[in-house]
Parts: C-alpha cells; sequence; structure tokens
C-alpha cells in the first residue's frame, strides 16, 4: 500500500522546472534557434503603367470637355438607341466578364449585356453624374490615361470617342491604354465618325477649321499640340472662299450642338457661356449654340492608327451608320 501512495509524477520535473532550465541552458550558449526560411509566394512582374501623358490641349478643353460638361442633361435626353452592332459585341461576350466602356457618355451601354460586370469612365463630370444616378459603376477619367491596371478587364469599348482628340499621338495613346487595360485575349471595339457621311448635307452644316486655325491650336504634325497663341483668333462663323478646303480632304471640323432656351441649362452655365464667347445665341432656331470639335476620320486611317499598337492584331473592321469600327484582340502584355 505504501507503494501506491508513491506521486506517479516522480522523475518529471515541474513545467515551471523546465522553463527555467530551459531559459538557463539559452542563457548559457548564448544561441537562438535559426528558423528555416519562410518561403514565399513570387509576385509576377506586372507591365509597366499608363504612359505620362502630355497635358490636354486647349482646343479639347474649351471645345470638348466644356461643352459636353455644358450640354450634358440635352445630350443624355437624346441618346438613348442603342447601336446594333455594339449591342451584338456586347451580348457575344462570355457570361462574367468585365467591360470597360471608356467615353461612356451617359451610359447607354453600361449594363447592356446582364451576364456582364461593367465599369465607365468619362472625362465629363456632369455625364458621370447622370450614369452614377442611373446606378452605374463610373468614375471621371482621361481616355489617354486610363485608372485601370494592367489586364483588369475582359473586353473594352470606345465608342465615338476619338474624334474628340485633336493629335494623332493622343488618338494612338488612348488606342494603347484600351490595349493596356484588358486582358491576353481580351476583345477592344473603337468606332470613330467617318468622313464619308452617308448624309453628304449633314456635313454642310459643320463649320470645316481653315489650315491657319489647324496650325493655332493643334499644331502642324502629330506631335505634341500647341498651345493656344493668346494673339488673335480665327472667326468660326465661316470661313473664306479662297481659305476653304475640298470637303472630301477636309478632316479638321466643328459640330454645332443646338441647346433649345426652354431647357434649364440656358439658364445656367449657358448665361456665362454665351458671355464668354464659347457659345452664341440663334434666336432663328432658339438655342444656345456650342461647336464641338471632331477629327473625322478618312477611310483606312482608323486601320492605320491602330496597326501601329504593339501587343493587338484587328479581328475585324466594318463600316456602320457613318463611322469605321475596328474590333482588336490583345495578344501579349
Amino acid at each position: 500500500m505504501s507503494l501506491l501512495r508513491r506521486p506517479i509524477t516522480r522523475g518529471i520535473q515541474p513545467t515551471h522546472s523546465r522553463r527555467l532550465s530551459i531559459m538557463k541552458d539559452t542563457k548559457e550558449t548564448d544561441e537562438l534557434p535559426i528558423l528555416p526560411p519562410i518561403a514565399t509566394r513570387t509576385t509576377p512582374k506586372q507591365p509597366p503603367p499608363s504612359k505620362p501623358q502630355a497635358a490636354t490641349p486647349e482646343i479639347e478643353k474649351k471645345y470638348v470637355h466644356r461643352v459636353y460638361d455644358a450640354i450634358a442633361p440635352h445630350f443624355s435626353s437624346t441618346r438613348f438607341a442603342k447601336w446594333p452592332k455594339v449591342q451584338a459585341f456586347l451580348n457575344s461576350l462570355p457570361s462574367g466578364s468585365l467591360v470597360l466602356d471608356s467615353g461612356c457618355g451617359n451610359g447607354k451601354y453600361l449594363g447592356l449585356n446582364p451576364n456582364c460586370f461593367f465599369v465607365g469612365c468619362d472625362i465629363s463630370g456632369p455625364l458621370v453624374n447622370i450614369c452614377s444616378e442611373k446606378g452605374h459603376e463610373v468614375l471621371v477619367a482621361d481616355a489617354v490615361n486610363l485608372p485601370y491596371r494592367t489586364g483588369y478587364g475582359d473586353a473594352a469599348i470606345s465608342i465615338a470617342v476619338l474624334h474628340h482628340l485633336s493629335t494623332e499621338a493622343r488618338r494612338k495613346g488612348a488606342v494603347e491604354e484600351l490595349i493596356r487595360a484588358v486582358k491576353t485575349g481580351g476583345l477592344v471595339l473603337i468606332t470613330v465618325w467617318a468622313r464619308e457621311q452617308e448624309d453628304k448635307a449633314l456635313i454642310n452644316k459643320w463649320t470645316p477649321l481653315n489650315q491657319k486655325y489647324v496650325e493655332e491650336w493643334i499644331g502642324p504634325g502629330p506631335g505634341s499640340p500647341r498651345v493656344r497663341s493668346p494673339l488673335g483668333s480665327v472667326s468660326l462663323e465661316s470661313i473664306p472662299e479662297s481659305e476653304e478646303a475640298v470637303v472630301s480632304s477636309q478632316q479638321e471640323y466643328f459640330v454645332p450642338w443646338h441647346l433649345p432656351y426652354h431647357r434649364a441649362e440656358v439658364s445656367g452655365v449657358s448665361v456665362s457661356a454665351v458671355a464668354s464667347g464659347l457659345a452664341r445665341k440663334d434666336d432663328k432656331k432658339g438655342a444656345v449654340v456650342y461647336d464641338r470639335y471632331y477629327h473625322v476620320f478618312s477611310e483606312g486611317e482608323l486601320e492605320r492608327l491602330v496597326s501601329g499598337v504593339d501587343g493587338a492584331v484587328i479581328v475585324d473592321r466594318f463600316y456602320d451608320k457613318s463611322n469605321w469600327c475596328v474590333i482588336l484582340e490583345k495578344t501579349s502584355s
């Protein structure tokens, strides 16, 4: 019976004694155990971000950005019909695709395919607000400097946007940004106004920029745009006959937008726009008239532009509703 009374823990150090022993041994040797290196997952090297862009040319600030800001509600009310070709492109995308709409305007294509996700951007804050009020995911951004990481989207569209950019370098830069922002294998649809309009009479309503005005605002070539000289100005009302360009070769135009007097916008921004010379009153038509800058594309010009962009190939090209259109596929990062 006396054996049973012996503690069953005999010969085993109490826990606190073992801890002191370990601490003593560590102190005496002054060495700590060396842990094996922790394996880390290497992050794939990302392609460089979008290229820094030069300042926005004054002609775009005045005759694109400021104009669309001023006419946004009226413009939105006239933009509701979907182009069948754009609709077919969006509906052909795989379910779950993330679609980037660069220059989304009032967002008429956002959410068109209910099986896809859409993110839109536009340079016009008022148009972005209109999209936001409809419940779309949108942000203010420049087409030549998109805020998305490389390979972010599965597909992208740029509908009637590039013709508002005043130099070849900026138009090419916008195409490069679209390609950069989609994954390898992603598709990009681009449409631009054509010089070869189906309604020939429509061109007569546009104001062509004569050579002097083009050189003053845009510059003589595809490089960096010039800053508008504060000295002198060229009337947009008419172009002297001696300086008229042949319609077949003219590509730079001011296209009017008539904002009716009864619109609420007339009592706000348009009052100061008329006072500053950005817009003019047309009492015969009962409207405030804004001029929008356009570079209309000649046949083959869009294909040549996108062919100069690395990492993409043309998979389709077509003419639709007085627009030149291409579909690109990203082949590499």
